[in-house]
């Protein structure tokens, strides 16, 4: 093996150069500092949220852009008690929406593209690019004709517009994110499966999801979130406060006079957005594999 002599000195050069180590310290400086000030520049609500909900109401407004903290919580039991409906039931109604939406949107996602995916029937690819032409319909459009069916159908002041649509796969995205997951999978799995004498559904629930647990588990944490932050469907769903979530629960505190006890929505914000940091945090490292599509490495 030969060594090019000239380029090891211009290497060997260039790492000993001081200039050249003192340009790239600054532009290392000068690249950290812009990314933390970017963070802290969206991270500035957030913050301010946190400490707005320890002070008392009649300090919120008063202080600066910073609000200092001073770490009342009495915000935080007047918040929680303040309906006559406790948040407590709020938070309930909302964790028992979001689990069916994310079983609902697990098991059926998953099983129609499983179909699109790997099974062979007639106008396969017809269906697939109707399936796909949905995500690109408001759902303002729709919003109308659903109302009706629900109302006909008695569902209306109940959760079952909310959670029932979930097992007929109506979430096109989720559906061609497995679609995409599930084609990366080799086909010599299924080759070898239908060998031993294994049918559809055997390879479908044997092979394929144990396979893809990172894009289940992609689907599952975006499921929850944007079911949990929904506040349109409830609002048009729901009538009575005992079946509120979290959301229209936060909307209760603004009457129609315009006034608002600021102390406690701030503190029920802040709880609110606990269960959404927390789930997110447990299971971020599948998320990343999953929407990179590498759970073949696994």
């Amino acid at each position: 093996m030969t060594i090019d002599a000239h380029k090891l000195t211009v290497v060997t050069g260039a790492e000993n150069d001081p200039a050249a180590r003192l340009r790239k310290r600054v532009f290392s400086v000068l690249a950290h500092a812009l990314l933390i000030g970017a963070s802290i520049l969206m991270l500035y609500p957030l913050l301010w949220l946190l400490a707005a909900s320890f002070k008392p109401e009649n300090e919120i407004f008063m202080s600066g852009i910073w609000p200092s903290i001073s770490w009342d919580i009495e915000s935080y039991f007047r918040g929680w008690n303040a309906m006559r409906v406790s948040f407590s039931v709020f938070f309930m109604n909302s964790f028992v929406i979001a689990f069916l939406c994310v079983v609902g949107n697990l098991i059926a996602c998953s099983m129609a593209a499983y179909a699109f995916a790997r099974l062979q029937f007639k106008g396969r690819n017809f269906w697939f690019a109707m399936m796909l032409m949905t995500l690109m319909l408001p759902g303002q459009v729709t919003l109308i004709p659903q109302y009706v069916l629900f109302r006909d159908l008695g569902w209306v002041n109940t959760i079952l517009p909310l959670v029932a649509p979930k097992f007929l796969a109506v979430d096109a995205f989720f559906v061609f994110l497995m679609v995409q997951f599930f084609r990366g999978i080799p086909r010599e799995l299924d080759e070898a499966a239908m060998m031993d004498g294994a049918g559809p559904w055997r390879i479908y629930w044997k092979i394929m999801l144990p396979l893809s647990i990172p894009v289940l588990v992609t689907a599952a944490i975006f499921t929850f979130i944007w079911t949990w932050d929904d506040f349109f469907a409830p609002l048009i769903y729901l009538n009575r406060m005992q079946d509120y979530t979290v959301m229209l629960g936060l909307r209760t505190f603004v009457d129609s006079t315009g006034e608002s006890d600021f102390g406690g929505l701030f503190a029920m914000s802040v709880l609110s957005i606990v269960p959404i940091f927390v789930f997110f945090l447990l299971f971020q490292r599948l998320l990343i594999e999953g929407i990179a599509t590498t759970g073949m490495k696994r």
